[in-house]
């Protein structure tokens, strides 16, 4: 029986491995196996206990779904009227129900979520916003963001210090 990753104990070849197969998950065993030190059984054998640990969940590619069709990604602030668990969990079904909400945040401060939209147009959104705010969301406001220009695309990169 695998150990729940709470109680595995991770050393520096596996955070090195943790972030090497953030930023590169076809990474060969023998690539990886060198680039931590390791020979490549036991390189391979610590990716295996971290995937069965559940540290590792998978492996999947970025698309760029620009080069595809024209997107306009639109970042939101919603504040919502009520602040009950029913209507957080209210707004966040309408939001996974929501396939042009491609990451949705809660934050604390001064607003309650941070949602960005990737649309083929802006009137998209906002016909998509004006059938949010005539359901049973519960939002009061919201503002809109329209990005001009992406200066970092997200990464799942694990920080090497944040884990030693």
């Amino acid at each position: 029986m695998p150990k729940p990753a709470s109680m595995l104990k991770l050393d520096r070849f596996d955070v090195k491995i943790l972030a090497i197969l953030s930023r590169d998950g076809r990474i060969t065993k023998s690539r990886l196996a060198e680039a931590i030190s390791l020979s490549v059984s036991p390189c391979w054998e610590r990716v295996r206990r971290l995937e069965k640990a559940g540290i590792i969940e998978g492996y999947s590619a970025r698309i760029n779904t620009a080069v595809l069709i024209p997107v306009n990604a639109v970042w939101v602030q919603i504040e919502l009227n009520q602040h009950s668990a029913e209507s957080f969990s209210r707004f966040e079904a309408l939001v996974m129900d929501t396939p042009a909400v491609t990451e949705c945040v809660a934050v604390g401060g001064g607003v309650d979520y941070l949602v960005k939209f990737e649309v083929a147009s802006i009137d998209s959104y906002q016909r998509t916003m004006d059938t949010w705010l005539v359901s049973d969301a519960g939002i009061e406001r919201y503002f809109t963001y329209i990005v001009t220009k992406t200066v970092k695309r997200p990464t799942l990169a694990v920080d090497e210090d944040a884990l030693a």
